[in-house]
């Protein structure tokens, strides 16, 4: 299922000499309930790739979306992604009325509330 999700983040830089994941401002991974170092599959809106690489936390409150490593070559600054994460569930965790995490982001990276 799918757990959380960070739609239309803004990369605002790309690091190919780095080993590799995605940073994230650290508050927008604490709304979303993403750990570091956890699984994100990476959509980009803006040219179609996908990816899946791990999350760590960058400053809060800087609105940072970095690629890193090699993924660079499937994100570029200024692209539109979604981050998504996604969990097993038992059928009690779910229960009638599951629904994941959503935090919607304008074109700085700041929570749209909805």
């Amino acid at each position: 299922m799918l757990k959380s999700k960070i739609h239309r983040a803004v990369v605002t830089d790309a690091n190919l000499h780095y080993e590799g994941s995605i940073t994230i401002d650290f508050n927008l991974m604490e709304k979303a309930k993403i750990k570091p170092y956890e699984q994100v599959h990476i959509y980009n809106v803006t040219n179609g790739n996908r990816f899946i690489t791990y999350a760590i936390p960058g400053r809060r409150g800087s609105g940072t979306i970095c690629i890193n490593g090699a993924a660079v070559h499937k994100a570029n600054k200024g692209d539109v992604i979604i981050i998504a994460t996604y969990g097993i569930f038992s059928e009690e965790e779910l229960g009638n009325d599951y629904k994941p995490v959503n935090i919607y982001l304008d074109e700085n990276n700041q929570e749209i509330i909805k």
